[in-house]
Parts: C-alpha cells; structure tokens; sequence
C-alpha cells in the first residue's frame, strides 16, 4: 500500500505547512485558553481550505478524498497547531436523519463555525446505559417542552444549538422511546453549570439543566422514536480515531518523550511508541476500507478501545518522565484517565465487541 502524496496531495501539503508556519502559534494555547481560542481556530480552517474537506459542497464542504483530512492532521501535529475542531458526529448524524431542511439549515454552520454546538446524551444516572436516560420531551401543540439534565456536555458554555437526546414516548420500550432534537441553548429554561476537570480546565465540560425549555417539533432530527439510531449513528462516527488526527499527536508525544529521555527509552516509553506505531498502522487500514467504500459499524468500538489503550500508555510514559514537575506532561496523564469512559466505557465496547462482532452470547 503506497501512502506517498499524489502531485495535488504534496500541493496541498505544501500550501498547508506554508500557512501554518505564518499563523499556527496565533491559535496555540492550552486549558481554558486553549478552548477559548477554538472557534476562531475552526472559522480560520474553514476560510482557508483545510476543514470540512470530504463533506459535501452544498453545506461548505469540498467533496475531496477523505486522504485530504490526514493531511491536515499530520501537518497539524507536525505543527505544533490545535487538532481539527470535532464535528464530524454531528455532520453525519444530522445529514444521515435530518430533514432536507434541516440539513440545509444547520449543517453550513456547524462545517464553517460559525454556530457552536454540544452533543446533549449523556446524564448522571445515564451515561454507558444511555437508553435509561430520563430527560423529558413532552408534545405541547406545535412544540416539545423538554425537562431533564445532561452532564459532561462539552462546549455546553459557548454552544448555540444542542444535539438533544430526550424520551418522548414514556410507554414504549426504553430504546424505541427516544427521540432527538435540535435545541436552541440561549433560551430561558435552560440553565449551565461548569464543571472543573481535574487537569485544570473549567470550561471544557458542564452540566445543562433542562427546565421547560422549548424546541419546535419540525426541529425533531428523524422522526419519533428514531433517537436511538440517531445516536448510535452519533457514537459511532465519535468513537473513530478521526481518521490519523490522534495517532499524529500520539507519536508527536511520545517522540517529545524520548528526546526529553535522549538516546534511551524506559520499558514505558517504548512501550508508549509501540502503541502509537499499532494504532498508526490500524487507522491506515481504516482509511485504505474508507475509501474503498467500506462503512463500519460496531467497528468503531474496536477503533475506540486501542485509542484508550494507546492514549493511557502514552499518559503513563509521560508522567514516568515529567513526574509532577512539568505541567504539560502531566496534564497529558490526567487528561488520558477519561478516554476510558468518554463516549462510552471500555467495559461497554468489549460488551459490543461480543455481542455484535463476534456473535457471544447470541
């Protein structure tokens, strides 16, 4: 398999390390800096040519191999530069079960920037157990009223709109009676709550409290009851790795690790760059079936439990080599711990792994 750049490939490269080396270091930062910064990160992408490259042209998109994105993350980890801002669950969840219009009216925004979005599933009692959720959306004319709360809703802050999960059907099974929305969050009845992570950061996570909120039922994405395949559409496209996005910063840490370690490795650091190398080769594979046409599935937990394993390890090394003492190292520790429960559980994927890959327990 050759991954050499075709001649419109290195162009594009090219022309991306060009204008990174001129404008990566206006958008660097980190903790809550580093989020305060992102919007005008995505908006500056967007403007020049380097986000929404495969998505379709009539939403602000480019229509180019999917190739083009592992450009731009290769060159953004070569950079130094924040990652590419991550939509893409929300492109493919609306565009797979929105309506026309609504398609047509939210997906520019998300792709460009210029509206801001969280992803409302998750809930204190309902976070692996998703279809247990509790938050309300109950028919009232030509609205839904909605009463509940969501936790560990990132951009929760800043959004614009919410991609809401909520039962609408009390009676029917706990997955039938799901449906989503899109939600407007600068509205009286919703109320947010930071929630400060143990890196440092405020403002990444919150918690959004839903009391008598509105959204217009032409604003149901799908039609009700389909909140479940909404959302395994969702977490399925949010548990990829993003394509080589995160096996670049992956190897970008670890190789920063061995020149802080110089010519020898300890057994945790080559066992951290082992790992990257693995996923690496992985989401190469991944990339070689996308465009091949192949469409996955309950793949995404496989790809989901190496990117845990691998940023754990990598987490591990860095602390074994900065210790306390250097606050960028261990920020990447703490900030590994979560991968293992964000968007889903390890226990949950290998439940998945069994159940619908290898056919246990059937």
């Amino acid at each position: 398999m050759d991954f050499r750049d075709s001649p419109p490939e290195a162009a594009f490269r090219e022309r991306l390390r060009s204008w990174l080396s001129l404008h990566a270091n206006e958008f660097t930062g980190s903790g809550d800096d580093y989020w305060a910064r992102q919007a005008h990160w995505h908006q500056a992408l967007h403007r020049e040519g380097f986000f929404g490259l495969s998505w379709p042209r009539e939403y602000g998109g480019q229509e180019l191999p999917p190739v083009y994105d592992v450009i731009v993350d290769e060159e953004l980890a070569r950079a130094g530069a924040p990652p590419r801002p991550s939509v893409g669950y929300l492109v493919y969840g609306i565009g797979r079960h929105a309506s026309d219009e609504l398609r047509q009216r939210f997906l520019p925004g998300i792709i460009d920037g210029s509206e801001r979005w969280c992803q409302g599933f998750s809930e204190p009692g309902a976070g692996s157990d998703l279809a247990s959720l509790t938050t309300t959306a109950t028919r009232d004319g030509d609205h839904y009223v909605v009463h509940g709360h969501k936790i560990w809703t990132s951009y929760s802050d800043v959004a614009d709109w919410c991609l809401l999960l909520a039962r609408t059907d009390p009676h029917a099974k706990r997955h039938r009676g799901l449906s989503a929305f899109i939600i407007a969050m600068k509205q009286p009845g919703v109320q947010q709550h930071p929630l400060r992570m143990i890196n440092g950061v405020t403002n990444e996570f919150g918690q959004v409290f839903f009391d008598g909120a509105t959204v217009p039922a032409d604003r149901m994405v799908g039609a009700p009851g389909d909140g479940w395949a909404v959302a395994m559409t969702v977490v399925g496209h949010e548990r990829e790795p993003s394509t080589l996005g995160y096996a670049a910063r992956y190897t970008k840490l670890v190789r920063n690790l061995l020149q802080r370690n110089g010519t020898e490795a300890d057994e945790d650091v080559a066992w951290a760059a082992i790992q990257a190398e693995m996923l690496t080769h992985h989401v190469r594979r991944r990339l070689s079936e996308q465009l091949d046409g192949v469409s996955h599935g309950p793949e995404g937990s496989l790809d989901k439990l190496l990117m845990t394993w691998v940023e754990q390890s990598v987490g591990h090394a860095a602390l074994g080599v900065g210790g306390t003492r250097d606050p960028e190292l261990l920020n990447a520790y703490l900030y590994s711990r979560a991968q293992s429960v964000m968007g889903g559980t390890s226990q949950i994927q290998k439940n998945i792994i069994a159940s619908r890959i290898l056919g246990l327990g059937v």
